[in-house]
């Protein structure tokens, strides 16, 4: 498992019940978690000063309940600056445990040697396009939801990225890879971290486990001759580590380079154990 250990702004600090203690900086929030299907002791006091608590509904979706929890903070991680703001569907605006994969990315870009362009679908808020960018990459945004790119741009403008090459993009992204195969682009690296369901601008139905396969087969031709990695997520339990490790390896399979593909997670505080987050498939180049 790859661990994102990182962060000094946010962390894990108690899961019991079906729900997390999370610290974000100053505030204390309390959220749903499906993976947390054990009910420990909450001795931690924190479960009773929360700023924030999601109520899941038992019809589906739920709603927030505010302690004293401003409408918008910041917290960091390194020299990068996100914007939070909770809002529907329990989010934040972020996914911490993805910095362990900006770790990996950026140390990979700064040792490239040579400029490097990175595609970064179903980009959300921006955290894995600022890593890259801040690595000095060029880097091309694409999101279905303008709020979404346009918090991105706001959390680029603080970590004081404003100016860094990034294309932003809201767009349908499978149109716009077929798009940019017909127009013969090509990219160093692609990043992709697309929902286990969703909708594109013009209602167009999601569903992972029927479009993920055929996308990275699409943007495999999107690769450029020298192509540095190719980084897919999933918070899809149905997508075990090993089937993206499969669909790599076999769309990948003529660059040369190697795959590996693990759970991800956080370290919890109380327990000393680690949550885990979801997968990460991971091709870098080898070189010959």
């Amino acid at each position: 498992m790859w661990i994102a250990d990182g962060w000094k702004d946010y962390e894990i600090i108690d899961t019991s019940d079906g729900e997390k203690l999370e610290r974000w900086g100053d505030y204390l929030l309390v959220r749903p978690d499906p993976q947390v299907i054990w009910d420990t002791p909450r001795k931690n006091s924190g479960w009773k000063k929360m700023n924030g608590h999601y109520h899941r509904s038992k019809k589906g979706g739920g709603e927030w309940e505010f302690f004293d929890l401003p409408e918008q903070w910041c917290i960091r991680y390194g020299k990068l600056t996100f914007n939070l703001k909770p809002f529907s569907f329990k989010h934040t605006g972020l996914f911490p445990e993805q910095a362990v994969n900006w770790d990996w990315f950026s140390k990979k870009i700064r040792e490239a040697g040579r400029p490097v362009k990175v595609l970064n679908l179903f980009a959300y808020t921006g955290g894995a396009t600022l890593a890259a960018a801040a690595a000095g990459a060029a880097v091309t945004h694409v999101d279905a939801s303008k709020g979404m790119v346009s918090w991105a741009k706001e959390n680029a403008v603080s970590s004081g990225l404003g100016d860094a090459p990034i294309r932003w993009l809201v767009d349908d992204c499978v149109k716009f890879v077929e798009r940019e195969i017909r127009r013969g682009n090509h990219y160093d690296a692609i990043i992709m971290d697309p929902p286990s369901y969703g909708r594109g601008p013009k209602g167009e139905i999601w569903k992972i486990e029927e479009a993920i396969h055929p996308l990275i087969k699409l943007c495999a031709q999107l690769l450029s001759d020298k192509p540095l990695f190719f980084l897919v997520n999933s918070y899809t339990t149905g997508l075990a580590p090993a089937v993206l490790t499969y669909m790599l390896a076999t769309e990948l399979k003529k660059s040369h380079g190697r795959v590996d593909s693990q759970e991800i997670g956080l370290p919890v505080r109380e327990s000393g154990l680690v949550l885990p987050c979801g997968a990460s498939g991971r091709w870098e180049c080898v070189d010959k």
